[in-house]
């Protein structure tokens, strides 16, 4: 690799090119899914090539390639150059990087069983013995539909640019999920799900182990069946609202996560995925949420599925405030546009799903610090209000401020405790508004690391996977109803 990478950037160089970089990525995706107690899928994806990004003329260019052939890499380099070349006749402005990463270093995701290494058969074994607990659950009255899926990810990158920077990364993911789907012979549809959608972190087999399906198996089946007859969730113009950890992660990724991008701000994402109700003005003056609202872009958080080393322009991982007692005080960030923005050096964000796809700022770990409090007492300490638990759908304006999110279950909560188990229960509300009206979050004993593995920005459009360390919250006055 390191002969690779110095003959592309020798390459780019003579011909032009005022910086060049270049990451060489092995990727293996290994897939297993099974459905209704058969096995639907065992697959392992391979993919290897080098992607080259050279700045000639001032502006940026790109190239991708598979093979590594002498004549390969040569029309790759030239290609990257030419579109280089050809975006400088309408470039409004020169490429300014700042000050060179010349960063040399190793990093290697922690990890105490490879899941590469665990059989196929103890693998699927699994996944049946989860499928076989939430059928087992099923009552006679009852049509059911059982998924459950493991995925692993390794990942090889090596990194190398004409200042100097040197860097090789691995990086290991596991995912996990199980889902029972229930209907009855009116025509009602019901979803449970552990540990929602698909939970992933860069850790090991001991991660999906740790997620104890099998144990939680039974229950979905009988919470999904619960949930044909329960009680609709009832319409409230303003409630107290409980989320769980979950459900908090996912609103941090959809209104705190997206907001924060420089590149979105800047309407260099507003033809394809949006923009940014954070505009420049308001860095360091809006409130953005009560005074125990804490938010971190983090990607050194052990375990998240947004951490790593150095981003895909060589700079190193980092931990940056976002929300700092309720007030916003910071961007994600690349090089270019933290020098453009007079931000100081960049906040290493820039990630590309893959060899061929250009790095975007993308996500790392943005994480909601926890509270004080026990989600007991927490429900305790509420008289009239919802618990909703596990994202089922969810919807946010281009510019992350008018959302509105419905989850699998909700409970009413009346004088402290948990009563009336709600169905089809939906939240809404506007992002600043919404999280000044956060009053509680729970402790680190409740915090986890939740990750997104199919987060979806750029045009063409790339799948990036992002965590969100959060733990259940409280809210007042949310508009709630009750899908129809």
């Amino acid at each position: 690799m390191k002969d690779l990478s110095a003959r592309i950037l020798n390459m780019a160089q003579m011909r032009g090119a005022t910086y060049c970089d270049v990451r060489v990525v092995n990727r293996t995706v290994q897939t297993l899914g099974v459905k209704d107690s058969r096995v639907q899928e065992m697959v392992q994806q391979e993919s290897q090539g080098f992607g080259v990004r050279v700045i000639a003329d001032g502006a940026w260019g790109f190239a991708a390639c598979s093979r590594d052939d002498y004549a390969d890499v040569d029309a790759t380099v030239n290609r990257a150059l030419q579109n280089a070349r050809a975006s400088a006749l309408t470039k409004t402005r020169e490429v300014r990087l700042g000050q060179p990463e010349a960063n040399k270093g190793v990093f290697r995701s922690a990890f105490k069983l490879d899941p590469f290494m665990v059989s196929m058969s103890d693998k699927i074994n699994l996944l049946l013995k989860a499928d076989s607990e939430m059928r087992r659950a099923k009552p006679k009255n009852v049509h059911l539909v059982t998924t459950s899926e493991l995925v692993f990810v390794r990942e090889e990158k090596t990194f190398a640019s004409s200042e100097g920077a040197f860097i090789q990364q691995e990086i290991v993911e596991s995912g996990c999920e199980i889902q029972a789907l229930a209907t009855n012979e009116a025509g009602e549809v019901q979803t449970r799900t552990w540990p929602w959608g698909r939970h992933q972190q860069t850790r090991g087999f001991e991660f999906v182990l740790e997620q104890q399906l099998v144990e939680n198996a039974p229950r979905l089946t009988q919470e999904a069946v619960e949930l044909l007859r329960a009680d609709a969730c009832p319409a409230l113009d303003a409630t107290t609202v409980i989320l769980s950890g979950n459900q908090v992660a996912l609103q941090v990724h959809e209104s705190c996560g997206h907001p924060i991008e420089l590149d979105r701000v800047l309407k260099q994402e507003a033809s394809f995925a949006g923009t940014s109700f954070l505009t420049p003005e308001k860095l360091y003056h809006l409130q953005y949420g009560s005074e125990i609202v804490n938010l971190t872009a983090d990607a050194t958080t052990p375990g998240g599925l947004g951490t790593f080393g150095y981003d895909d322009e060589g700079v190193p991982a980092q931990r940056i405030e976002v929300v700092k007692d309720g007030r916003f005080v910071g961007y994600m960030t690349n090089r270019e546009l933290a020098t453009e923005m007079n931000l100081g050096r960049s906040n290493g964000t820039m990630r590309a799903e893959s060899w061929n796809h250009l790095p975007l700022i993308r996500m790392t770990n943005i994480n909601l610090l926890p509270g004080a409090w026990k989600l007991d007492d927490l429900i305790a300490d509420t008289d009239d209000g919802i618990y909703f638990d596990t994202n089922r759908s969810w919807s946010i304006d281009d510019k992350r401020l008018n959302f509105q999110f419905g989850c699998e279950l909700a409970w009413e909560i009346k004088g402290g405790k948990k009563t009336r188990l709600l169905k089809n229960p939906i939240y809404t509300g506007v992002t600043p508004i919404f999280w000044r009206g956060c009053d509680a979050i729970c402790d680190e004993a409740e915090w986890v690391v939740w990750g997104t593995p199919r987060c979806g920005k750029g045009q063409p459009a790339q799948t990036i996977r992002t965590g969100h360390g959060a733990s259940p919250a409280r809210f007042r006055n949310v508009k709630v109803f009750s899908r129809s």
